[in-house]
């Protein structure tokens, strides 16, 4: 899609990410501002080290442990500018960062969000799973309204003038075991699943994004 670029930052820690982020985020802002029709959209993927992220909303408390249990696992933990509450990244973790004027492509904010779980769910569906959205809980899930109800990706944005930045987590091949430290998301009472954990095995991480960032064009494209 013209003005629309797909961008790989690979293994990142997610401060440098952050950082990147936001120059890029004011400087679309500030093309928007300008008027420069011509601008370019990001739609960034990559990976993160071992770490948790609470978001305005989030309340301290969903994280389980101590700083110093952080060290001894090897995460670390930022407070930081998104909606929704504590998730946590980390390798094996697809993290995808749209930097994008929403105007663009015609849609607000809510319509935004829809639109990046309705790309999770037709790509959970390119491998035979069947997921969902549930009310009043942001991001994707299989089973959703049943005891067995577990979260596969996690969303949560922040935008300014309808310019992105931040997105969402799908776990591909995720060491689940980090959710055991946190409330995902602030629930207490559903779990969180992977791509690999319902397919029994790992996933080229390289496919899955190619496959997400498909399936996020076709909707924007869709949307224009």
């Amino acid at each position: 899609m013209r003005n629309l670029i797909i961008e790989n930052w690979g293994l990142i820690d997610y401060a440098e990410a952050w950082q990147r982020q936001e120059f890029l985020f004011n400087q679309r802002l500030e093309q928007k501002v300008a008027g420069e029709s011509e601008a370019i959209d990001r739609i960034v993927f990559c990976e993160h080290p071992h770490v948790y992220t609470l978001g305005r909303s989030g309340k301290a408390g969903n994280l389980l442990v101590a700083e110093s249990r952080l060290q001894q696992i090897g995460a670390s933990f930022y407070h930081i500018d998104r909606g929704g509450d504590i998730t946590y990244h980390g390798p094996g973790q697809l993290v995808c960062y749209p930097i994008i004027d929403l105007e663009r492509y015609g849609l607000g904010l809510k319509e935004y969000v829809h639109l990046l779980e309705e790309a999770i769910i037709l790509l959970c569906d390119s491998y035979g799973i069947q997921a969902m959205r549930l009310d009043k809980a942001t991001g994707v899930w299989l089973d959703a309204h049943t005891p067995l109800a577990r979260k596969i990706c996690a969303i949560g944005v922040r935008s300014s003038r309808y310019v992105t930045m931040h997105g969402l987590a799908l776990n591909v091949n995720t060491d689940l075991r980090y959710f055991s430290y946190i409330n995902p998301c602030g629930f207490v009472d559903k779990g969180v699943t992977s791509l690999a954990q319902e397919l029994h095995g790992n996933l080229p991480l390289e496919e899955v994004e190619k496959r997400l960032a498909d399936k996020l064009v076709g909707l924007l494209k869709k949307e224009k």
